[in-house]
């Protein structure tokens, strides 16, 4: 890798006007660790913080997404630093509010599948909006597709370098979660390189215990000699 470990991860259940929470996220950082850190402990405040969360929580989520990304460019990070993120909030364990900027990952599995339900936010794949916006996507030999030469994704919190060419806007989905909904799994990059989204799903198929399948995704991406940090979250539903 290179570097130390630059994830962050968040994990917890929250009361909230009569309704139980689940709060998932991957913060994924890059050139240092301050963008993920500071998401950890910011981000989700500033989503349930918005006034519109409960009617109209695809406007609230975006909203924060963009105001956290205000923050952390006034408060946090140079030239360089930043984050992906990819965040689940779950409602009274029925409704699933995905987001997601940059190229961590959910996936739900119902049904013996697995679904995606982010968007890998690639330079090759989101040329076009880059290119808009005044920049170029670049492809060296040997290496990934860039923005500008310098960043493998076009969708990021901080990078205030890059911000004139790339965004923090989130892509959202909002997921039913009924009785064949088996379990999410939120991961970064790293891990979503050496494995699919069905081999996730197959490698813990049969597991009961929420930790004991993300140790095991997490061990199978390094026996495939993954070189990207590797977070991972598994959110089961019995």
């Amino acid at each position: 890798m290179g570097h130390g470990m630059e994830d962050y991860i968040a994990a917890e259940n929250r009361k909230i006007d009569g309704y139980e929470l689940g709060l998932y996220a991957i913060f994924d950082g890059h050139s240092g660790r301050d963008v993920a850190e500071y998401l950890q402990g910011r981000l989700f405040d500033n989503i349930l913080s918005e006034p519109d969360f409960w009617t109209s929580p695809k406007k609230a989520v975006r909203k924060a997404y963009e105001a956290t990304d205000d923050e952390i460019l006034k408060k946090v990070v140079g030239s360089r630093g930043g984050s992906t993120a990819v965040t689940a909030i779950l409602i009274d364990q029925r409704e699933l509010i995905v987001a997601n900027a940059g190229d961590s990952r959910a996936v739900l599995c119902r049904n013996g599948k697995a679904k995606q339900i982010s968007v890998d936010h690639e330079p090759t794949k989101e040329k076009e909006l880059v290119e808009s916006k005044g920049g170029f996507v670049t492809e060296m030999p040997g290496s990934v597709p860039r923005v500008d030469g310098q960043l493998a994704m076009t969708r990021a919190f901080g990078d205030a370098k890059l911000k004139e060419h790339i965004t923090s806007e989130p892509d959202i989905k909002v997921e039913n979660i009924d009785d064949d909904t088996e379990f999410i799994i939120l991961a970064s990059d790293g891990f979503w390189k050496v494995m699919s989204n069905q081999e996730a799903y197959n490698s813990i198929e049969d597991m009961e215990d929420a930790q004991e399948a993300a140790e095991t995704l997490i061990r199978e991406a390094l026996s495939r000699k993954s070189y990207g940090d590797i977070s991972c979250i598994v959110v089961m539903f019995h």
